[in-house]
Order: structure tokens, then sequence, then C-alpha cells
């Protein structure tokens, strides 16, 4: 049933909740930075953050078809504000920090109390995300979920990749501890919100099944989906390759572009700006090409940024690459998760959608330590300044043959928005 009114509430608490997101999007691989300058203690911290899609994306989906999806995200979103708060109060109690070595960390105990608040977050956060994704298809008409989503998007991306990432640089460069404190806060208003959502976003299914038989019926919806499969695996790889990009750049930003905390926040935010302006026209952009034909050109666009992204002589250059990748990425994501929402049905929703993010978003933390693994290997074959560009190279290269291997999957996959949208009981 359509709540209009909620939904203001709900995309007003997701906006909050990444608002504290992009925050953190700066401060955890910085404040490494701070305590090592070594690219795979420093590639940790985000690892910390990605590593629980690995560990808990299936028993997040059997918990999320069987609870109430807004009181699991109410849960998670204190998880969150709790973490936050001891991790300000760990860093406010070792400032100052000493000079971050090459080899090993500067104060191993503050570096792994902070590896274990990140893994909190990145747990909770496993948890809160599948929720809130199955729970939207409530809040609109099925016909209405590309809309739905850009919007949801662009508001997530005001907070996670524009007002965030500059705010935490910020924040960071003037008080270590307080971007931390400040997420706690904001997690805990994004909580009261949700809270003030009325109503009960249980889904209807069978009670009493085993969980082992609740995570087979949702692998076997996958496995009799084949386009889902391949969706799963694009994403997975194009995950991959993102996150060598987003820990590379860094290091990159730092020693190659001599650029400060503030000034990396604020080309990740201009990168957003693209991503914003993606999700205000995605609904038009995918009803205009098409659900494959957008799919296939926007996975080609990520591996051009890619390829650019070291050429950027400067900081105003890669933020104009990263605002195009971010609006061709958003428009990708509005086609690939609306087909979700609309084509599994509510009450396998949350295990499959987890089945589906254990695939695509578990293979993040390989991104990350493969980027890592690459600068270490090149640095001293290569000069440091080439070694530090060298995962963009391979980035470009894997998105590149992605995108030849997808292209005519994606092109015969999707079916008409008319035909699989205004009908949410159909399947394909």
């Amino acid at each position: 049933m359509t709540k209009p009114n909620q939904l203001p509430r709900f995309i007003a608490a997701s906006g909050m909740t990444n608002l504290a997101d992009g925050i953190a999007v700066v401060v955890w691989a910085w404040i490494a930075s701070l305590l090592s300058r070594d690219p795979l203690l420093i590639a940790l911290m985000p690892i910390a953050l990605r590593l629980p899609w690995f560990l808990f994306a299936l028993p997040a989906g059997i918990v999320t078809d069987r609870v109430d999806r807004r009181r699991l995200i109410l849960g998670m979103d204190v998880v969150r504000a709790v973490a936050f708060a001891a991790a300000a109060l760990f860093v406010y109690q070792a400032i100052p920090l000493p000079t971050p070595p090459s080899d090993g960390t500067a104060n191993p105990a503050l570096f792994f109390a902070l590896l274990g608040c990140a893994l909190l977050v990145g747990t909770a956060e496993v948890f809160r995300d599948n929720a809130a994704q199955t729970m939207l298809p409530a809040l609109v008409p099925h016909a209405q979920l590309e809309q739905a989503n850009g919007r949801l998007w662009s508001v997530e991306l005001v907070g996670n990749s524009l007002l965030g990432p500059a705010l935490g640089a910020f924040l960071i460069a003037a008080v270590l501890w307080a971007p931390f404190a400040v997420n706690a806060t904001m997690f805990a208003v994004a909580a009261l919100l949700v809270l003030s959502l009325p109503g009960q976003f249980r889904p209807t299914r069978t009670q009493g099944n085993s969980w082992r038989t609740d995570l087979r019926e949702g692998i076997g919806f996958l496995r009799a989906a084949p386009f889902l499969q391949v969706l799963a695996v694009i994403t997975g790889v194009w995950n991959l390759l993102h996150q060598m990009v987003v820990i590379a750049l860094i290091l990159h930003v730092q020693e190659n572009l001599n650029i400060g905390a503030q000034g990396y926040g604020l080309i990740l935010a201009a990168g957003a700006v693209g991503g914003i302006a993606g999700g205000f026209v995605a609904d038009r952009v995918v009803r205009a090409m098409g659900q494959g034909r957008a799919a296939k050109w926007m996975t080609l666009a990520s591996a051009v940024a890619f390829a650019i992204i070291p050429f950027a002589p400067n900081g105003y250059v890669l933020a104009l690459v990263l605002a195009a990748f971010e609006f061709t990425g958003l428009i990708w994501n509005t086609v690939s998760v609306s087909y979700r929402q609309r084509y599994i049905p509510d009450a396998l929703l949350g295990r499959v959608n987890s089945i589906y993010r254990l695939l695509a978003w578990g293979m993040m933390p390989v991104g990350l330590l493969l980027s890592g693994l690459i600068v270490s290997i090149a640095d001293g074959p290569l000069p440091r300044d080439l070694a530090l560009i060298s995962p963009f190279v391979v980035a470009a290269a894997g998105a590149a043959l992605l995108t030849l291997l997808a292209w005519h999957p994606l092109g015969r996959g999707f079916k008409p928005i008319s035909t699989a949208g205004l009908d949410p009981s159909a399947t394909q």
C-alpha cells in the first residue's frame, strides 16, 4: 500500500545517515594515513567497513524477511551512533598523534580500536541498508521505483559525497575527534526520524521456517533468474574495481597532486554534484534510452573515467572526471536496483537481495586489498608516483573487459518498464 506521507521522512532519515557516511568517507581512511604510511595498513580501515558485507549479507537477508524492517533500521542506526561515539572517545584520548611511520602504526592500540569500531559500523550498515532497500517498494507504486530511487539517491549523494566529505575534511583538519562525534549525533537523529514512521513493515510470509529453509528459498529464486545473476556478477566486478580506485585516490591526491584533506573532500564533493544530477534525470534517461542501452553505456563510461583519472593534472580536472563518473554510475544504479525491487516478490526481497549483494558488495574488500597490494608490489620496480597510479590503470583495463563481456547480456536481459513495472506481482 502506498503511504505518500512516509516517503519524505524515510528519505530524510536516509539523507541523515548518508551525511554521516559522507563524513566517514574521508575520516576513516584519512585518520589511518595519520597513523601509518603503509598502503596495506591504510586499506585495512575501509576493508573493515566492507568486510561485513561478505560475512553478514546472508544473515541480514534472512533477518530482513522475518522482522519489521522499520525496527531493524532503527536498531542499526542506534548501533552506529554508539560505535562512532566510542571512536570519538578513543581518538580524543590519543591526541596528539605521533608522526606516522612508513611501516607499522604510530599508535597500535588506537589503530585496532578504530578497526573494531569500523567493523561494528560496517556490520550495522549491512543490516540497515538491506532493510531500507526492501522497505522502499512498500512506500511507492512499482511503476515509480525509478523516480523514487533517483530522488532517494540524489538526497543520499548530497550527504554521502557532496556535503559529507567536505564537512568531514573540515572537521578532521580542525579537531581529529570531531567528525566521529558529529556522526554519532547524525545517526541518533536518523534513528528518531525512523522512529516517527507509523505503520508495520513486516513482510507477509509463512511462519515457522528454519533459517536454512529461508536461505534455500532465496537461493532457489536467484538460481531461476539468470539475468539477476548476470547483474550481480557485473555489479560485483564493478564494485571491486571502484574500491581499487577509491582507496588509491587517498595517497595519489596526497603525494602526486599535493592536495590536503579539505581539497580531497571538495574533489569528492564535486563528484557528487554529477551523481546528484544523475539522480534527478535518471528515470528520464532510462525511459529515453531503455534499460539495456542505459546499462551498457554507463558501464562503458566507467572504464573511460578510470582511464582518465591518472592523467588528471590537478584537483580541478580530477573533480570533473569524478563528476562525470558519478553521473553515469547513478544511472546504472537506478536501472539495476529498480529492476531488482520490481522483479523480486516482497516476501523474498530481503533474502534474494542479500544474496545478490553478497556477490556484488562482497567484492569490495577484495578491491581494497588488491589496490594496496598493487601499490606495494609496484613501489620499487616503479617510481613512487607511478606506483600510486597503477591501481587506476588496472581498474580501467578491468572495466573495459567487463564492458566487453557484459555488452550483449545487458542489451537483451531487460524487459520494458511498461510490462514489468505496472504489475507488482509480475515475474519474468
